[in-house]
C-alpha cells in the first residue's frame, strides 16, 4: 500500500473517522501499473543453488506457506452479480448458521469490493434467507432507502443521490444494488428484503428523523411533545456534521445532553408503546448518539480515542437492535476495519464494531475480509474537503501479506481463516503490512494486520480498479 498517516482518516466521508484525523493532509501517491502476476508459487531449482542458504530456506518456507494456501482456497469466478454462483457455495457453507455476516473493503471506493457485496447478498437471500443488507451510512439515510424498497416513490438513481451524496458510495454499483432489492421486492412480496444504515448521523442526521420522533411522541404520548419539542428546538436542523465539529466543544457537549435528554424523555414508558413505538425510541438514541460522538474534543487525543470507541460500539448496537427487533439475517457492509475483529490502528481504534458483534452474538456473527495486490481505487486529498478522485498502487510487494497471497494459483479466491491448515495457519496469525485505504491515502508507513486474527473468512483479489461514477 503505501499506507495511510496515522493522522489522517481511515474510513470515508459517512465514516466519521475522517474528521478526527484531520490534522495532516495525506501525500499523494505517484501511479504505477501493477507488476505482471508471479509465473510459478516456487523459484526454479536454478535460481534456490544461486542464492545463500538463508535465502534458499526462506524460499522453501514461502513456497510451503503458499501451497498450504492453495490446499483451503477456493475459486472465485467473477466478482460482478448476475449468472450462476456455484463459486459460492463454498462461502455460503463457511458463513453457515450465522446471521450476521460482516462483509468488509479494503479500500472505500473499488469496483470489485462494491460489486461482490452485491454479489453475495443476492446468494445469501435467494439460498441462505438473508433480509436486510446493512451499510456503514447513517441511521436516517438507511431508512430512507428502505422506504423507497417497500415501494416509496422515486428511483434508484434519484434515491442514491439524494441518501449517498458526497460518499464513497454514491456509485454505480449501489445504484444496482438498490435496484435489485426493489425489483426483488416485487418479484418475491411473501420474501421481503430491506436496507438499514448502521452508523452515527453523517454527514447529516436529516430533519425527517426528528420529525418521525415528534410525529409519533405527538400521537402516543402527547403529554411530553411540548418538553421534546424545547429539547430538540436547538439541535434541528442537523445538516453537516463537518460545520458543526467546528462550533465550540463546551456548546457540543451541552447539546449532546440535551440530545441524551430527549432520549430519556422519549424512552420512558416505552415498553407499554409496543413495537412501533420501539422505532421511536430507536430513532431518538441515533441523534442522541450522534451528538454524543459530535461532542468530541478534535485536540485532545484521548477523546477521539473515546469517540472512536463509541461510533464503533454505536454501529453495533443498531445491527444488535436491528437483528434483535426484526429477526433478520443481516449482510453488514462497512470498511474491513470495522467488520473484523482488529484494527490497523489500535491505538485509535481500541475495539471494533466486529468484536463487539462477536462478543454478543458468537458464532451467529462471521467476519468476512477483502484483500487485493494493486489496482486503483477512489481517495481524496483531504479528509473534510475535495473530491473522490482514483489512485493506483502498484503490486504488493515482498513482506507484504497480499505478495504471498498473490502467488496461489488462483486469480481472485476465497478460504476459512478458521479452518486453514497449520502451515498457511501459522503465516495467517503474523501480522506483516497490508493495502487498507480509507478517505486519504499516503505513502507511509504501511499499516500491519494478523488476517487469521482479524477475520473468520477471506476474500483475495489480483487487481481492482476505481468504483463507477453516477
Amino acid at each position: 500500500m503505501h499506507g495511510y498517516r496515522k493522522t489522517t482518516g481511515r474510513r470515508g466521508l459517512l465514516a466519521l473517522t475522517a474528521v478526527l484525523a484531520a490534522t495532516a493532509l495525506a501525500a499523494p501517491v505517484a501511479s504505477a501499473a501493477p507488476a505482471a502476476r508471479a509465473a510459478s508459487t516456487a523459484p526454479a531449482a536454478s535460481a534456490a543453488s544461486a542464492v545463500p542458504a538463508d535465502s534458499a530456506a526462506a524460499n522453501r518456507e514461502a513456497a510451503a506457506v503458499v501451497r498450504s494456501l492453495e490446499r483451503a482456497a477456493h475459486p472465485l469466478r467473477s466478482t460482478d452479480p448476475g449468472g450462476r454462483t456455484a463459486d459460492l457455495r463454498a462461502l455460503s457453507a463457511m458463513v453457515g448458521d450465522a446471521r450476521v455476516v460482516g462483509l468488509g473493503e479494503a479500500t472505500h471506493g473499488s469496483h470489485e469490493f462494491f460489486a461482490m457485496k452485491e454479489r453475495v447478498f443476492r446468494h445469501l437471500v435467494e439460498e441462505r434467507g438473508f433480509t436486510t443488507f446493512a451499510l456503514e451510512m447513517s441511521w436516517s439515510a438507511g431508512v430512507r432507502i428502505d422506504e423507497y424498497l417497500q415501494g416509496g416513490p422515486g428511483d434508484p438513481r434519484r434515491i442514491a443521490e439524494e441518501t449517498l451524496a458526497g460518499s464513497p458510495w454514491e456509485r454505480e454499483e449501489f445504484i444496482s444494488l438498490i435496484g435489485w432489492m426493489r425489483e426483488h421486492n416485487r418479484r418475491h412480496p411473501d420474501h421481503r428484503v430491506h436496507f438499514m444504515g448502521d452508523d452515527l448521523g453523517g454527514p447529516k442526521l436529516g430533519d425527517h428523523i426528528f420529525e418521525r420522533v415528534l410525529s409519533s411522541v405527538g400521537k402516543t404520548r402527547p403529554e411530553a411533545l411540548p418538553r421534546l419539542t424545547e429539547l430538540y428546538a436547538g439541535l434541528r436542523p442537523f445538516d453537516d456534521i463537518f460545520a458543526y465539529l467546528r462550533k465550540p466543544v463546551a456548546e457540543r457537549k451541552e447539546n449532546a445532553a440535551l440530545a441524551q435528554g430527549a432520549l430519556d424523555l422519549v424512552a420512558e414508558h416505552q415498553e407499554a408503546g409496543g413495537n412501533d413505538y420501539a422505532w421511536t425510541v430507536q430513532h431518538a438514541r441515533n441523534i442522541a448518539q450522534t451528538f454524543a460522538f459530535a461532542a468530541v474534543d478534535l485536540a485532545d487525543p484521548a477523546s477521539v480515542t473515546a469517540a472512536e470507541r463509541l461510533r464503533d460500539q454505536a454501529m453495533a448496537d443498531n445491527v444488535l437492535w436491528w437483528q434483535h427487533h426484526t429477526g433478520h439475517k443481516m449482510l453488514l457492509s462497512a470498511h474491513n476495519g470495522h467488520v473484523g475483529y482488529l484494527s490497523t490502528h489500535p491505538d485509535m481504534y481500541p475495539r471494533t464494531q466486529g468484536a463487539v458483534l462477536r462478543d454478543h452474538l458468537g458464532r451467529d456473527y462471521a467476519a468476512i475480509g477483502f484483500s487485493f495486490a494493486g489496482g486503483s481505487f477512489l481517495t481524496k486529498d483531504a479528509s473534510l474537503d475535495g473530491d473522490w478522485k482514483p489512485v493506483t498502487v502498484p503490486a504488493a510487494h515482498p513482506g507484504m501479506n497480499e505478495h504471498t497471497l498473490d502467488r496461489v494459483r488462483y486469480r481472485d479466491f476465497y478460504l476459512d481463516l478458521r479452518t486453514a491448515p497449520a502451515t498457511a495457519r501459522a503465516w495467517l496469525d503474523r501480522a506483516r503490512p497490508v493495502y487498507d485505504a480509507g478517505s486519504t491515502f499516503a505513502p507511509d508507513p504501511l499499516p500491519t494486520l494478523a488476517l487469521g486474527r482479524a477475520y473468520d473468512v477471506l476474500i483475495h483479489l489480483h487487481q481492482v480498479r476505481a468504483a463507477d461514477k453516477l
